[in-house]
């Protein structure tokens, strides 16, 4: 089965005390509904994944990305709908300009802090709080993981840093 490519950014404030975030409320049908989530989604055909990250964040939020920086890769055999394999490049986006939208399709954006997301006070996937320390490290390193899925559950979790 052919993994289906997607982007997840992370728009941070200035200070990179707040990420913005999407609540999926819109579509009770939603995979994510009830969810907070990063931007993103899956790739255009003929899309690098730079271009894909800068096209879903002005799509979904109308910010404009600045330089964006590589968090990670991560692969989730089993975590679509049906079973399908996703792989996902995670990003940060520190510089951005424009003003963010207060709703997109996918639904509310909301600009949240990241102690709050760390510490587990944001509905999300509870899978996401084993990579989202990486993304947000005071220090980041980019780190590449494996996140199985099964019956919409992770049923495990490693990655390794890079260089």
């Amino acid at each position: 089965m052919q993994a289906i490519v997607a982007t997840l950014g992370y728009v941070l404030s200035a200070d990179r005390r707040r990420v913005l975030l999407v609540r999926r409320d819109k579509r009770p049908d939603d995979l994510h509904f009830g969810y907070h989530n990063g931007l993103g989604g899956k790739l255009e055909p003929g899309e690098d994944v730079v271009e894909g990250m800068r096209r879903e964040i002005r799509e979904e939020s109308g910010l404009e990305c600045g330089p964006i920086q590589l968090a990670g890769t991560i692969s989730w055999p089993g975590f679509g709908r049906g079973g399908e394999n996703w792989f996902g490049f995670l990003f940060r986006v520190p510089v951005w300009s424009g003003e963010a939208y207060r709703e997109c399709p996918e639904g509310t954006l909301v600009w949240t802090e990241v102690a709050d997301v760390l510490a587990g006070r944001v509905p999300m996937w509870p899978s996401d709080r084993h990579f989202l320390p990486l993304v947000f490290a005071a220090e980041p390193a980019v780190f590449h993981g494996v996140m199985p899925f099964s019956a919409g559950e992770a049923v495990g979790w490693h990655y390794s840093l890079a260089g």
